[in-house]
């Protein structure tokens, strides 16, 4: 089912770089944005009635004050991201500057590890072994993945002055290949453990980040770019739905429903945190060199990526397959 999820990426994947690339020649890249949101007004249109129809859930857990510590978590890791865009910016004041970037971390941290640390299982931000290891490998694997994938295209047109439709070859080889490698893990599943196919997808994340820092040297061909993204995205097919089913494996009876949402809150945070720290290091070399900065998120990423395998280490053994289960029933 997740694969089949997963196939869904192809059809966007395969005509939407292009037809982004086009509408923000012609009406501007703010469109690209705006024209999203009838789609999140159709998907709504057919997701909340259903929803509706379920009824109110039959667990005590719905009266804990779970949406306010995720407002909590959101705004403080917003203000500690927008610290780091403040203490990059040119300024005629840096100590005023500085100043406001320091209390906003500072404030940032005070809001989000408190609720963070209610949201998550507990040992989730430390990585104890276990289910706080499975939840914090897929926010690392978030941060990785996107906090590169939202500069490769920076890199080609920015960096080596190639086209946005070049650039979109890119995306859409990464998508078609994140489909394919969660068709590979399926088909694996039952055969490897979980933790290997997320070690082997993290893998082949690094090297297709290496490979786009390479493609920033002049005597790289943008073509081995798109290459190496392109086997990124496999790995990120590879890695990301085992983690799933190694969070579905170890909930407690009658949790599921809460540790999947806490695998999705660190899924979002990793992905807004890589692409805010990367932002902020291409902000950081804007005014003088361009291709430093992306370099500099490239790296980045490329460091949390072996982070990631470094907890690994921590996750559970078994196989993902659901016919495990079942063997000794």
């Amino acid at each position: 089912m997740i694969a089949v999820i997963s196939t869904a990426w192809v059809a966007p994947g395969l005509a939407g770089p292009a037809l982004s690339a086009e509408i923000a020649h012609v009406f501007g890249w703010r469109w690209v944005f705006l024209g999203l949101l009838p789609v999140v007004g159709i998907a709504g249109s057919i997701a909340v009635p259903a929803l509706a129809r379920l009824g109110a859930p039959e667990s005590a857990e719905a009266v804990e004050h779970r949406v306010t510590d995720a407002v909590r978590a959101a705004a403080g890791t917003a203000m500690i991201l927008a610290a780091l865009t403040i203490a990059v910016a040119s300024s005629d004041a840096p100590v005023r500057r500085d100043l406001i970037a320091a209390v906003l971390i500072v404030g940032g941290l005070a809001a989000a590890l408190p609720a963070l640390r209610r949201l998550v299982p507990p040992g989730t931000l430390t990585g104890r072994p276990g289910l706080p290891a499975t939840i914090l490998s897929r926010g690392l694997l978030t941060f990785a993945f996107f906090g590169a994938d939202g500069y490769v295209t920076l890199a080609i047109t920015a960096t080596r002055h190639d086209s946005s439709l070049v650039a979109g070859f890119a995306v859409t080889g990464a998508t078609v290949a994140w489909t394919a490698g969660s068709w590979v893990q399926a088909r694996l599943s039952d055969r490897w453990e979980g933790r290997r196919l997320v070690r082997t997808g993290l893998v082949v994340i690094l090297l297709g980040i290496i490979g786009m820092l390479l493609m920033l040297q002049p005597g790289v061909p943008v073509a081995a770019g798109i290459a190496a993204w392109t086997i990124a995205g496999l790995g990120m097919g590879m890695a990301y739905s085992p983690i799933l089913l190694l969070m579905l494996r170890q909930a407690p009876p009658g949790r599921e429903g809460r540790e999947s949402a806490s695998l999705n809150l660190a899924d979002a945070l990793g992905t807004a945190a890589g692409l805010g720290v990367g932002g902020a290091a291409v902000a950081a070399w804007a005014g003088s060199d361009l291709g430093r900065g992306v370099a500099t998120a490239f790296a980045i990423s490329a460091a949390v990526a072996v982070l990631a395998l470094a907890i690994t280490r921590r996750l559970p053994a078994g196989r993902t397959a659901a016919a495990r289960d079942f063997e000794h029933d």
